[in-house]
């Protein structure tokens, strides 16, 4: 885009979209059930405010807002006024160092940003939040695209992605092709974060478009979740990361809501024991959903029949190419410098390892694609080693990298030893397939969106 292009608005995002997409619908339909009930004509009033806050302010049609905000109310109205006002919204997760917020906003050159004052809530998954507006200075934006994320950085530094609205309101109705989504009149029990890509379409995008009740819990345990499901009669689907199952399956109390239609999970691939688990205590689908900052959803299992493989979501075609999971895109989706190799005549690689089924069209996600070692001449899927490791008793989490050698990063509950797991490996894996080093974090790091860190030099520094 020529500076002539940038300078000109005349390619900013009509405003239109968001009210035909996202806030039609009655006045008294809920859209929100917090402790107190957002209806669409509340929200339409929250955001018409912000709006006119974010002009004053100095956001202009083509100008770009980084919102810089925890989940809450105030990040929805904000959100939804940028692109009211035909401007790009850059989202910024609200855990970010100031360092890292002022290295995006170099870079990305927003007209205002949004950040917060006052965050009360302490653990809550939805906060109470008191926002201020910073005036930057007015360049345009430096793409046509409606929204600019980071990737979540779980194995090296994030890539900034940019949709445009058109991609955003495609994935919107992808959903509602996908059997087993929460309809309308349901609820979704909202865990992942709004700043990434399965919080904000799967969650709040489709949940607005399809009028399907966004229910946070209270408070991100294992019981606030429960009591979130159990807060109505309507059916509730969680959606969430495998972190979230882990708490529900640790929930004391022996509680099986009888509202839970299903759990759908994304962000990386479930440990078989965790899923076990689930489907024993809670006797309901656990789905999965495989998508990527990129795209949004490329492929789902709703129901748990096909795991691991997952069904292309609709309007999504799927290859493998030399082992890699490839996706057919129409454009890059990377800002500013390019990332070498990732996308090239129509095909986003997506460095996961995979297969198609040539006669059912199922895609079965068999781990990153640099997963693939070489020990002593031995073939070594990295991949198997960490789903043995992660099927143990007592192993919370898991991932195994090659850092010269095989080396697995673990996190174990209590009582469990590192010896242990060791021991009962050494019965299911050959010795060359055996990690030479173990180390054990009290909490294992992980990323904004929850995903386990897999960068070896984060893993290298957090154990050290």
């Amino acid at each position: 885009m020529t500076m002539e292009q940038r300078a000109d608005p005349s390619w900013a995002t009509d405003a239109g979209w968001v009210e035909e997409i996202l806030l039609a619908g009655r006045d008294d339909q809920v859209c929100f059930r917090l402790h107190d009930i957002i209806d669409r004509a509340t929200l339409r009033r929250l955001v018409a405010d912000r709006r006119d806050r974010l002009s004053a302010a100095g956001l202009r049609p083509g100008g770009a807002a980084a919102l810089r905000l925890p989940p809450s109310i105030a990040y929805v109205a904000n959100l939804l006024a940028v692109w009211q006002l035909g401007a790009q919204a850059i989202l910024l997760d609200y855990r970010l160092t100031d360092h890292e917020v002022e290295q995006a906003r170099q870079r990305l050159s927003p007209q205002v940003s949004v950040a917060p004052v006052r965050v009360a809530g302490g653990l809550r998954v939805f906060f109470d939040v008191e926002d201020a507006i910073t005036r930057h200075g007015d360049e345009p934006a430096g793409s046509e695209h409606a929204v600019v994320q980071l990737s979540s950085g779980s194995t090296g530094p994030s890539k900034v992605i940019g949709r445009t609205a058109a991609d955003l309101i495609a994935e919107v109705r992808r959903y509602t092709q996908i059997e087993g989504v929460a309809l309308p009149g349901e609820r979704i029990i909202l865990l992942p974060s709004m700043t990434h890509v399965l919080g904000l379409v799967g969650g709040l995008l489709y949940g607005l478009h399809a009028g399907v009740e966004l229910v946070p819990p209270q408070r991100l345990t294992g019981d606030s979740i429960l009591d979130a499901i159990e807060s109505a009669d309507s059916p509730a689907t969680v959606l969430g990361v495998p972190f979230h199952i882990t708490l529900l399956n640790a929930t004391a109390a022996q509680r099986r809501p009888r509202q839970l239609r299903r759990m759908i999970t994304g962000g990386e691939l479930v440990p078989a024991a965790t899923v076990a688990g689930f489907l024993d205590r809670y006797q309901a689908p656990l789905g999965n959903m495989y998508g990527m900052t990129e795209v949004g959803v490329i492929g789902t299992d709703l129901d748990g029949s096909h795991r691991p493989a997952v069904r292309p979501a609709p309007g999504i075609t799927v290859r493998a190419q030399d082992g890699e999971l490839q996706i057919a895109r129409a454009a890059t989706p990377y800002l500013g410098e390019a990332v070498p190799g990732r996308w090239s005549e129509g095909w986003l690689r997506t460095r996961d390892a995979g297969v198609v089924d040539p006669a059912t069209g199922l895609v079965t996600i068999l781990g990153r694609l640099d997963s693939q070692v070489t020990i002593g001449g031995m073939q070594v899927d990295l991949a198997e080693v960490e789903s043995s490791i992660g099927a143990l008793p007592g192993v919370v989490a898991a991932v195994v990298l090659f850092d010269e050698a095989i080396v697995a990063y673990l996190q174990l509950e209590q009582r469990h030893r590192i010896e242990d797991v060791e021991a009962r490996l050494a019965t299911q894996l050959a010795r060359f397939k055996q990690p030479r080093v173990f180390r054990v974090f009290d909490q294992f790091p992980r990323t904004a969106t929850g995903k386990l860190v897999r960068d070896p030099a984060a893993l290298r520094a957090g154990a050290a």
